[in-house]
C-alpha cells in the first residue's frame, strides 16, 4: 500500500484533478471520462487495423450485446443496468491503462487495490448497484463475446487461436453489433474523437434515463 503522504495526481482536461491513489467521485466530469476511455486501448494497443481499439468502443459493444442478450431472454435491460455495462471498465479511462488479463497477477495487490478504489469511485458517482452473481454472469457473457470477436476481427487472431491460445471459449461474432447503430466499416476501430463523442452521448442518454 502507498504511504499516507503518497499522491499520484492527474490533471483532467476539465481542469479537475484526480489523485489516482485516493480518488473521490468528484474528481472528473463525464467528458474527462469519455476522452480517457477513447484514448485508452484494448489488446495492449496492438491492432490489425491502422489504429487500435479504444476501451470506449469496447464498452459500447458490451452494453449493446448485454442489452440484446437480455431482450432475447424476455427482459429488456433497465437503464441503470445498461449504465453499469457502459461503465464496466471506466476505471481504465481514469487510469489511462487497460492491462491485458494475464499480466494483472504480476502487477500485484497494489495495482488491484488501486483499480478497486477507482471502480468504487465510479460506482459512487453514477449511483451504480454492486454486481450480484446473476447480473455479473450475464455481463461476463457479453464481455467475453466482445473480447472473442475483437480478438479475431481487430487483433488478428484466428478463431482456433482464440480458443486454444487465448483460452476464450466463446465463439466470435461475424456481424459487428455497432454497425447497425452507427454505420461505418465493420470492426474498424474508431478514431479517438469519434469514440469519445459516441461514448459521451450514450452516457448522457442513460444518465437522463436514470435520473
Amino acid at each position: 500500500m502507498a504511504s499516507p503522504e503518497a499522491r499520484a495526481w492527474v490533471r483532467m482536461p476539465s481542469a479537475r484533478r484526480l489523485d489516482l491513489l485516493d480518488p473521490t467521485p468528484f474528481d472528473w466530469d463525464d467528458s474527462d471520462l469519455a476522452l480517457g476511455l477513447a484514448r485508452t486501448y484494448r489488446w495492449g494497443g496492438h491492432s490489425a487495423w491502422p489504429r487500435p481499439l479504444s476501451v470506449a468502443q469496447h464498452s459500447l459493444s458490451v452494453m449493446h450485446l448485454r442489452a440484446a442478450d437480455s431482450l432475447a431472454r424476455g427482459t429488456p435491460l433497465a437503464p441503470l443496468e445498461a449504465l453499469r455495462e457502459l461503465l464496466h471498465d471506466a476505471e481504465e479511462g481514469l487510469l489511462g491503462f487497460d492491462c491485458i488479463a494475464p499480466l494483472k497477477p504480476f502487477l500485484g495487490d497494489g495495482f488491484k487495490a488501486l483499480s478497486q478504489r477507482l471502480e468504487q469511485a465510479v460506482f459512487l458517482r453514477y449511483g451504480l448497484p454492486r454486481w450480484n452473481q446473476r447480473d455479473h454472469a450475464a455481463h461476463k457473457r457479453a464481455d467475453f463475446l466482445a473480447a472473442a470477436s475483437e480478438a479475431v476481427h481487430v487483433a488478428g487472431w484466428s478463431v482456433a487461436e482464440v480458443r486454444r491460445t487465448l483460452q476464450i471459449r466463446t465463439r466470435p461474432l461475424e456481424i459487428d453489433p455497432l454497425v447497425a447503430i452507427y454505420g461505418g466499416v465493420a470492426w474498424e476501430p474508431w478514431e479517438p474523437g469519434l469514440a469519445c463523442q459516441r461514448f459521451l452521448a450514450q452516457l448522457e442518454l442513460l444518465k437522463a434515463s436514470t435520473a
